[in-house]
């Protein structure tokens, strides 16, 4: 039976897309599966996950910048603990994504990467991944 990882993020600013394929690979290995599916979860109302570009970090700076002038920080919410735009965000972007697996490896694009998605940092956050044969 698949077991739930849990894989410690901390964020050192309020907003910042962090890189955690590696890690999301080394739980792929130790798992043993080589055929099926890896499922990342963020189970924070102000965090996301997101696939996007990993081998240019502009790409996410570009990410962050956008969302922010989307969603801005102050723009009167009416959620009284001043992160309401942490929350649209976090809703925009999703808590979750699916990557197949084949032979071992996650079936990611050349470029692609796993992202957790700080919205309202500096914090200490969790994202669960299970992994499924199948």
């Amino acid at each position: 039976m698949a077991q739930i990882q849990t894989l410690a993020v901390k964020s050192d600013c309020r907003e910042v897309l962090i890189n955690i394929t590696r890690s999301v690979t080394n739980a792929v290995t130790a798992s043993g599966v080589t055929d099926g599916v890896a499922y990342v979860y963020c189970p924070h109302t102000t965090g996301a996950i997101t696939i996007q570009e990993a081998a240019d970090p502009d790409v996410a700076l570009d990410i962050s910048h956008t969302l922010t002038g989307l969603v801005p920080l102050d723009a009167g919410y009416r959620h009284a603990e001043g992160n309401s735009d942490a929350h649209v965000k976090a809703s925009l972007v999703g808590s979750s994504d699916m990557i197949p697996i084949d032979g071992g490896r996650l079936c990611l694009g050349t470029w692609q990467g796993i992202f957790f998605c700080e919205f309202d940092g500096p914090r200490n956050r969790k994202v669960l991944i299970k992994v499924l044969e199948g």
